[in-house]
């Protein structure tokens, strides 16, 4: 039996090290081809809560991990309160700035929905989930050229995405081996932090200036409906077929991601204030 742990373990940690790097350094790849908003629209597919929810599965059962996946899927919101958060201060102040807007919307959106300790099922987590993500695209600032292909996209260099790949590796570890304490709501709603997205919209910052990280924000948050309908499947599936539940929920996700492509690739005028010069720096 402790071999078989042991071994468990050791399959976890090989895909801990495998599939995050992999994610982030194909994304980046996009981004530099495609720009930006492509780039964060692809780490929107769940690359770090979805492992959590498989090995919960395994480790803990169905009707645990079913309870985690309703507690991710109310989490998007928080990530959608991320993204519109750093999207707002993109247009305004430099990188730092922005991404320590993003991690107090996220941090204020969990907080308040762990506090109310809502009896989260699966149309409300839902709801929280989508109404998130609709209202933060709809009130966050576009950059003129955001969803297209950036001309300074060729700017990103080797040495760029390998330190791209440490930074989300690592804070992919640093989760995960914290995560199951928690229990599984809190262990859903804090899941969905977005690792990927925030590596994305920081160096598509420092690259291309505000424009470039609110393109990645946008991106990611097209991303997140198929997010969404991924969890939506495992959280309704999970509890009574177990593992199985994840073949719907993967192409659940490739649905909604094929629909909202169109979306991200699409241009679209700017609004909102530019950002200054030097907020790239």
């Amino acid at each position: 039996m402790d071999g078989a742990v042991a071994g468990h373990t050791v399959d976890i940690l090989v895909l801990k090290l495998t599939v995050t790097p992999v994610l982030i350094g194909v994304s980046a790849l996009i981004g530099r081809r495609w720009g930006p908003g492509l780039g964060g629209w692809i780490v929107g597919i769940p690359f770090t809560s979805g492992p959590i929810a498989l090995v919960l599965s395994v480790s803990q059962g169905g009707h645990f991990a079913g309870d985690t996946a309703v507690g991710i899927l109310a989490g998007t919101g928080s990530e959608a309160m991320f993204c519109f958060a750093y999207a707002w201060a993109a247009s305004r102040f430099t990188w730092t700035t922005s991404l320590t807007a993003g991690v107090i919307g996220f941090a204020a959106t969990t907080t308040t929905l762990a506090l109310l300790r809502l009896p989260l099922s699966v149309a409300p987590a839902l709801a929280i989930a989508v109404g998130g993500v609709a209202l933060a695209l709809a009130l966050s600032p576009r950059a003129a050229d955001g969803l297209t292909r950036s001309t300074a996209g060729g700017r990103v260099g080797i040495g760029d995405i390998a330190t791209r790949m440490v930074v989300a590796t690592t804070a992919v570890l640093l989760l995960t081996s914290t995560a199951t304490l928690l229990g599984s709501t809190l262990t859903g709603l804090l899941s969905p932090f977005p690792l990927f997205g925030a590596v994305m919209m920081v160096f598509s910052q420092r690259l291309q200036g505000g424009g470039g990280g609110i393109a990645a924000a946008r991106g990611l948050l097209w991303g997140l409906f198929g997010a969404a309908f991924f969890f939506l499947v495992l959280a309704t599936l999970l509890p009574r077929y177990g593992l199985i539940a994840f073949v719907p929920a993967v192409l659940a996700d490739l649905v909604a991601q094929a629909v909202t492509l169109p979306m991200v690739r699409q241009r679209g005028p700017a609004s909102g204030p530019r950002p200054p010069e030097g907020a790239a720096a």
